[in-house]
């Protein structure tokens, strides 16, 4: 089989298109997966995203030379035929398909497998090798399906709202939080959001994104005036002094993969976990690969070794690929906001 990609200490390139994926290293021309920080950073002298994902990478990495490209369009690159596939991983993420001499390769970025009703669906791309993230590549890691998480998450608020306490949830600020603000029962009280989150909302309902009404949280936020108010915030601001202007009989909660090991709530310091990722679980990374019907899989961040020595097992020829792309982290901001929040 040739190398339609090859792995370098820039970023995934195809020689024959001369261009790279989702670099972590300035190069001359970068096609992007998805508006997270890991996958799409400062730097490349040209990049191609989707028409979905472009207004949220513009916003992050302000002027630069960007061209977008639609669900299914083909575009020929030097020797390199191109096109891009919903990954269901936030609004505009893909998959990108390379064929070169009828050699076809399918980097996946970060993808799910769960519709979420935010973002356009992931759709297989049936292909001879597929590169697959493994964030959550341990049996451990299944979600709760939707209609339960959003059943679960409004009881924790209605029962924190009618005792008087602000609810303050944990969630990335690009993609989780919006899906988290869809399943809220917003009969139940306000919606508040911290500045990145905030951010974010604005720029998706600028292309017809539908949300929930949300207010930004600013210095002088009222707990009195609000007392059974949501609040949505980055993971990392819950930790600081941010969270203090919510009084100290706040419910925190994070919503996270992680929230299915245990010991993690715990260790957080949080009242609740919620089980949901724009990741893949376990039944979805496996279901994707077969669907892809590839031979030959390439396994990035995560749990790369576990995950590759199960796919050998289960007949794949499977490698691990050393990438600087970073999966769910309760550690981070939010893989894609700064702190201008």
């Amino acid at each position: 089989m040739a190398d339609v990609l090859t792995f370098t200490d820039r970023g995934i390139y195809c020689p024959a298109g001369d261009f790279y994926i989702d670099p972590w290293r300035p190069v001359d021309r970068a096609l992007i997966t998805h508006g997270h920080a890991d996958h799409s950073r400062w730097g490349m002298q040209r990049y191609l995203c989707t028409d979905i994902a472009a207004p949220v990478i513009r916003h992050r990495l302000g002027d630069i030379n960007l061209e977008t490209i639609r669900y299914g369009e083909t575009r020929q690159i030097d020797g390199a035929k191109v096109s891009f596939h919903p990954a269901g991983h936030v609004p505009g993420s893909a998959q990108i398909r390379i064929e070169v001499a009828g050699e076809v390769w399918v980097a996946s970025g970060d993808y799910k497998t769960v519709p979420d009703g935010l973002s356009t669906p992931f759709e297989p791309v049936k292909c001879h090798a597929f590169i697959t993230e493994s964030t959550f590549g341990l049996p451990v890691f299944t979600w709760t399906d939707q209609t339960t998480l959003a059943r679960d998450l409004n009881a924790w608020w209605a029962a924190n709202a009618e005792a008087g306490r602000v609810s303050v949830l944990g969630a990335y600020a690009l993609g989780k939080a919006q899906r988290l603000m869809n399943m809220l029962d917003t009969d139940i009280g306000p919606i508040f959001t911290h500045g990145a989150i905030e951010n974010t909302n604005e720029v998706l309902r600028a292309q017809g994104i539908a949300l929930p009404d949300t207010t930004r949280v600013t210095a002088d936020f009222d707990r009195k005036a609000t007392p059974g108010a949501m609040v949505i915030a980055t993971p990392s601001a819950m930790a600081g002094t941010w969270a203090r202007k919510f009084g100290p009989d706040h419910s925190n909660a994070f919503a996270s993969g992680w929230m299915a090991m245990r010991g993690v709530r715990r260790r957080r310091a949080a009242d609740r976990g919620f089980i949901i990722s724009d990741h893949a679980d376990w039944q979805g990374l496996n279901s994707a690969i077969k669907a892809t019907g590839a031979e030959t899989i390439f396994v990035t961040h995560g749990y790369t070794s576990q995950f590759t020595r199960y796919l050998r097992e289960a007949g794949y020829d499977a490698h691990v690929v050393s990438t600087e792309y970073e999966g769910e982290t309760l550690d981070r901001e939010d893989l894609g906001e700064t702190a201008d929040a």
